[in-house]
């Protein structure tokens, strides 16, 4: 295992043109993506799909986006980081349209098939290309910047999708979903710095996957999105409607908080050279928020507000993790590893609980995340104890 001794805070500015081009493509990528991540198993559900469709939704979205991003490597050797990055951008944004005439649970998960092999690109090339461009000593801000790119259209995202479907139906927010995307077509495009990666053959996923350091952060961060990924997807079915006391308000909270701990993470991370510090209290925050989200009235918010809080802490400290325990030659694998943790996660959340709330309702399956993730707890002590 190649570890990196924490570099000390520099003062270089963090807002070079690169950076501020790669956050504008995250940014109109990430608000396209999060208008439609709770609208589409919504109407996947109303079209018949059921709770189980819903989530088998969700669940292919997924599946394809870890298919994309375990060819990642292999893609960034061939084609560069722009090249890859506009194509991806392309592939989340533009078939997004072809839900307006989806009327069948199948047309739409070919729809969300597409899209999910976009994403997978997208999510692995802004993670890697920001760890590559960013000032020395400020790695930990520098994604964290990339975490308010990301997260910020978390806030408004999911609960301006259900709005809109609210008020004006599924085709308007279809349509937004298809064009916001492609402003960071021409962001990813205007990206004249980024570094070349290494042409020559690197380590693969599997090999990589393969390595005790880096599977036990995948595994800990995983199970944190599999809890995401049932909150994400079965929180608009378990309370719905626009009020500040459903899942509309509960996910502009979750927003919010998510946005505000991913960015102070970094921060902190770069100051004291430890991300993993953070791990237990991240855990320990979204056990108990996603518990709460099975309760109504301020309880429902205050467990967003919880889960939210845990996992920005998890999601900026688990990538630097990762980051630090590959070379900086390999951060397009790094960055591959931590995006299938996450995506992968969000996916099994998803399609498992859909089955296992068909059988035993909402509530008992946020309780069963929350003892999911109070079980990874254990993960941390093993890791610590392995990496001295």
């Amino acid at each position: 295992m190649e570890r990196h001794e924490p570099e000390i805070p520099g003062s270089a500015s963090l807002f070079t043109p690169a950076i501020l081009l790669i956050t504008g493509a995250a940014f109109a990528s990430m608000f396209g993506f999060q208008m439609l991540l709770s609208v589409v198993p919504l109407y996947t559900s109303g079209i018949g799909g059921g709770s189980t469709g819903a989530g088998t939704t969700t669940g292919v979205f997924m599946f394809a986006t870890v298919l994309a991003q375990i060819q990642m490597p292999r893609i960034l050797r061939r084609f560069g980081y722009r090249s890859s990055l506009a194509a991806g951008i392309v592939l989340l944004g533009v078939p997004a349209f072809l839900y307006v005439f989806s009327e069948t649970v199948s047309s739409v998960l070919a729809v969300t098939t597409v899209r999910g092999i976009g994403f997978g690109v997208v999510t692995v090339v802004f993670a890697a290309l920001l760890a590559e461009l960013a000032p020395p000593g400020r790695r930990g801000e520098a994604l964290g910047l990339l975490g308010i790119a990301i997260t910020v259209p978390t806030i408004f995202g999911n609960a301006l999708g259900l709005w809109i479907v609210a008020n004006y139906g599924f085709s308007v927010v279809f349509v937004l979903g298809a064009a916001v995307p492609l402003f960071g077509v021409v962001s990813a495009l205007a990206i004249r710095s980024a570094p070349e990666p290494d042409r020559e053959r690197g380590a693969g996923f599997f090999a990589g996957l393969s390595r005790g350091p880096l599977l036990r952060v995948m595994l800990l961060f995983c199970s944190m999105t599999i809890a995401a990924g049932v909150v994400l997807t079965f929180l608009p079915l378990a309370k719905p409607g626009a009020g500040l006391f459903s899942a509309t308000g509960a996910l502009l909270f979750f927003g919010v908080s998510v946005t505000i701990f991913r960015w102070w993470a970094g921060r902190y991370a770069d100051r004291s050279g430890n991300p993993g510090i953070l791990l237990l209290p991240g855990l320990v925050a979204a056990a108990l928020g996603v518990a709460a989200l099975a309760a109504d009235g301020f309880l429902l918010l205050l467990g967003a507000v919880l889960f939210g809080a845990g996992f920005g802490l998890l999601q900026n400290s688990t990538l630097l993790l990762t980051m630090e325990r590959v070379s900086k030659k390999e951060y397009g694998l790094g960055s591959t590893l931590w995006n299938v943790a996450f995506d992968l996660g969000t996916g099994l959340g998803a399609f498992m609980f859909g089955f296992i709330i068909a059988a035993t309702g909402f509530s008992a399956a946020f309780y069963i995340c929350a003892a999911l993730l109070a079980a990874t707890l254990i993960i941390i002590p093993i890791d610590r104890r392995l990496s001295r």
